[in-house]
């Protein structure tokens, strides 16, 4: 999640508030940074940059490439990219199958059988989602080293059936951004500090840092993140991505290291909307393991590609959020250029006040995510195959390895959890209410009023600076708190850049509406064509 919305109330504090980022971070060179003309941009030749999945399963129809092809190709990439040239650090483990999947998938297809879009398509997952197989998962925690989960979780199963080749595992804000009040997003203990692609002195944002870095920086096809408050949407705006943070209940969470079973989903991160619609249909089902997965019965579509609709802004109306219209003088033109363009296109723009009708929702949140992780986490590590059986182990682990565990910040977030009580509490039962009753009354209140088809806003500010010393800043504002406190589906757009800092454009609507979200996602994207491959820049100056 990101650490700054529940730190800033969920978004509603202070959402007005400038972020500067017309200097260099300084990150790199520790001290003062002055300005230089003489770096050039990586020279980025790459023949699979901004291929899609419709075109790299006609490539494979066409026999111009195999899975196998595909798959050297992107593990070639990776270490160029990630591992040398630029360092990325967003991939935090390959899979040692990968190769040995693909020629799989190859056999079938010769044999004719094609089980569908995703068959052979290379996808790399956030690294707090199970995988039985020889790969960690840790949610970037040197505490969970060795954890190598005894089965898939159920979204990597179907990951599977639907003939994916699972490339490898990305790197996040350890535990999900959910230990520090003074952490740095996109750091791990395990994994180091993933760079935004775009201008690599720039937080890619987090928590699902590595699969927005790499997505963005055509590292795999596509990717899977997770979010309780921000975490998919936000790094996919930053790497200038699509992202969708689907309705709590579409996916399902078992075999995901939790934060909170009221908020958590996983969700597709990928370059177009039709990428992120073809994952999010193959991967939604009923699990028994998930009850939350039970109220998607009869809500799920197996194919939300078929929502594509060039003119699905036509007759919509869309409410605009007031606090989106006055973040800075920057963010404010490419919003504006986009709300001209959302009317061009068919669409009556209504302005809204949600922030104000949430703010005691905003408040709550915290509250609820220390007991949910607590009881969560717990949950998990006692059936892991790790080391660690409580979060208490967690906490004194890393205590006992400070200068490698907690080199940057501490763990203060952990404690506040560890201290908390069971989920019977009146304390966490009152913040449930507070928090997602509201949000959900909130919203829903204001489509029927208005008459609204879904609520939009820019996602977030630009990318911040990565400061490892003083932690993460408020980069002006961020949109995602009111779906993800509701549990509401919410997809991200390309909306523009400046000076090449990619941001996006939100859209949200009551549950199960993924379908009305992403018709207008798409009809946006495909008016706007906003999205741009990132050129690897040293800093601002470049």
């Amino acid at each position: 999640m990101q650490r700054r919305n529940f730190l800033k109330a969920s978004s509603v504090a202070g959402l007005a508030a400038t972020a500067l980022v017309s200097s260099s971070c300084n990150l790199f060179s520790g001290g003062k940074k002055e300005q230089d003309t003489s770096a050039e941009e990586y020279s980025d030749q790459f023949e699979l940059n901004e291929a899609t999945i419709s075109i790299l399963q006609d490539k494979m129809h066409n026999k111009e490439y195999t899975s196998r092809s595909i798959t050297e190709l992107y593990l070639k990439r990776i270490d160029a990219i990630d591992k040398a040239g630029p360092k990325l650090s967003a991939v935090i483990q390959l899979n040692p199958d990968a190769l040995s999947i693909a020629d799989a998938m190859d056999k079938e297809r010769a044999n004719g059988k094609v089980r569908g879009p995703l068959h052979g398509i290379p996808v790399l997952i956030k690294d707090n989602i199970d995988t039985g197989d020889n790969m960690m998962t840790t949610a970037g925690a040197l505490a969970l080293s060795g954890n190598f989960a005894r089965q898939d979780a159920f979204i990597i199963t179907r990951l599977r059936e639907a003939g994916a080749v699972l490339l490898g595992k990305t790197n996040l804000s350890e535990w999900a951004n959910f230990r520090s009040t003074h952490s740095t997003s996109a750091w791990s203990s395990r994994g180091g500090q993933t760079k935004c692609p775009y201008i690599l002195d720039r937080n890619p944002s987090g928590s699902s840092a590595g699969s927005g870095s790499a997505a963005g920086a055509n590292l795999c096809a596509i990717a899977i993140g997770t979010e309780t408050d921000g975490s998919i949407v936000s790094p996919s705006s930053i790497n200038g991505l699509v992202g969708i943070k689907p309705t709590v209940g579409l996916w399902s969470r078992s075999g995901i290291i939790p934060i909170s079973k009221t908020q958590d989903t996983a969700g597709p991160m990928a370059r177009t909307v039709k990428d992120a619609a073809i994952l999010l249909g193959a991967l939604a089902g009923e699990d028994p393991n998930d009850i939350y997965t039970a109220a998607s019965k009869g809500k799920i579509q197996p194919d939300y590609t078929k929502f594509l609709d060039v003119n699905g802004l036509k007759g919509k109306r869309i409410g605009v959020e007031k606090d989106g219209l006055k973040v800075s003088p920057h963010m404010d033109r490419l919003f504006q250029e986009a709300i001209d363009l959302l009317k061009s296109k068919g669409a009556t723009i209504v302005e809204v006040e949600l922030y104000k009708q949430i703010k005691d929702a905003g408040k709550a949140e915290f509250t609820v995510l220390l007991y949910e992780f607590k009881d969560g986490v717990n949950n998990y590590l006692s059936k892991a195959n790790s080391k660690m059986k409580t979060l208490a182990d967690v906490i004194e682990f890393n205590k006992k390895n400070e200068a490698k565990a907690m080199p940057f910040f501490k763990q203060e977030t952990l404690e506040l959890a560890d201290k908390k009580g069971g989920l019977d509490s009146k304390e966490y039962l009152d913040a449930v209410k507070n928090t997602t009753e509201i949000t959900r009354n909130a919203i829903d209140k204001l489509l029927k009023d208005n008459k609204l088809d879904a609520i939009a806003a820019p996602t977030n500010g630009f990318a911040c600076c990565i400061d490892l010393i003083n932690g993460d800043y408020d980069n002006g504002f961020s949109f995602s708190g009111p779906a993800a406190m509701a549990g509401y589906p919410h997809i991200t757009v390309p909306m523009g850049q400046w000076r090449e800092l990619p941001v996006g454009i939100s859209f949200i609507s009551t549950a199960y509406d993924e379908a009305g979200i992403i018709k207008l996602g798409y009809a946006y994207e495909q008016a706007s064509r906003k999205r741009s491959a990132p050129k690897f820049k040293k800093d601002l100056f470049v």
